[in-house]
């Protein structure tokens, strides 16, 4: 009998390093500090059929998203987020999006932070509905910062809260004199 339970708690442990655990981009883990990919089994694959290994040091691209903005991962492509910034307007706008990075999803979150690494600065996003957003819930949010005015590159993490567990996902972009 003990020979059957040591050898089913094998088995039962190898089932899960073989199913993978997918911690994803969540802000408490090594790589979401990192902003690279978590760690997980398989590939992640894109709408557009292109694919990453999870375990990656994030360096795979995305598509530009539906709004014009760059793309990154929240929980390993569980979510997608998009940001677009206008430097005339000195603001970026967020938008939450599922896996197949062009579907708004809204969340039950009133903000998102923007953490800028170069010049290093933080701001906030503020939920912003779409037409179509369930009350309470947004798939939009807007925010400014004088410093969006100022530069012509970004780079930083976009962070959020999703039911209670936190996201964080890193971005670059080139801002273009006319954004």
């Amino acid at each position: 009998m003990k020979e059957f339970q040591w050898t089913s708690g094998i088995m039962i442990v190898s089932a899960v390093f073989a199913c993978g655990c997918d911690q994803s981009n969540r802000a408490g883990s090594a790589d979401a500090r990192s902003g690279g990919e978590t760690v997980s089994s398989g590939r992640h694959v894109h709408a557009d059929g292109s694919t990453h290994d999870p375990a990656d040091d994030g360096s795979h691209t995305h598509q530009a998203g539906p709004h014009g903005g760059v793309v990154t991962d929240w929980g390993g492509g569980k979510f997608h987020v998009e940001i677009a910034f206008d430097r005339s307007k000195k603001e970026a706008t967020v938008h939450i999006l599922g896996d197949d990075e062009r579907t708004a999803v809204p969340i039950d979150a009133t903000e998102v932070q923007i953490s800028v690494s170069d010049p290093q600065f933080q701001f906030s996003l503020t939920a912003t509905p779409q037409t179509g957003d369930p009350s309470g819930k947004a798939s939009r949010f807007v925010g400014s910062h004088d410093k969006l005015g100022e530069i012509s590159e970004i780079a930083g993490a976009i962070t959020g809260v999703v039911e209670d567990t936190p996201y964080s996902g890193s971005f670059h972009a080139e801002l273009q004199p006319g954004d």
